[in-house]
């Protein structure tokens, strides 16, 4: 089961990668803030500050994914073609 479904390129979630260096990702509906912490940091070797989840009216989990201070967001948002 992979806990990071694919990344949000929605106009909200792409200005959010340069205002507050934050990815957003729809992730596994049972996943939690703890395994989706990990997940992201083993994947794109960075550290995360915090993460805040929604559940969407669709039945998905949307997860917002805030980098600690020395990490870019933009930098990895290359690497999955949002920007």
């Amino acid at each position: 089961m992979s806990i990071l479904k694919f990344p949000l390129a929605t106009e909200k979630s792409v200005a959010l990668i340069s205002r507050n260096n934050t990815i957003t990702y729809i992730v596994h509906q049972r996943s939690k803030k703890d395994e989706i912490k990990k997940e992201f940091e083993r994947l794109y070797s960075v550290k995360v500050d915090s993460i805040n989840i929604v559940n969407t009216p669709k039945n998905e989990k949307k997860a917002y994914i805030r980098l600690a201070k020395g990490y870019d967001a933009s930098n990895i948002a290359m690497k999955l073609k949002l920007v």
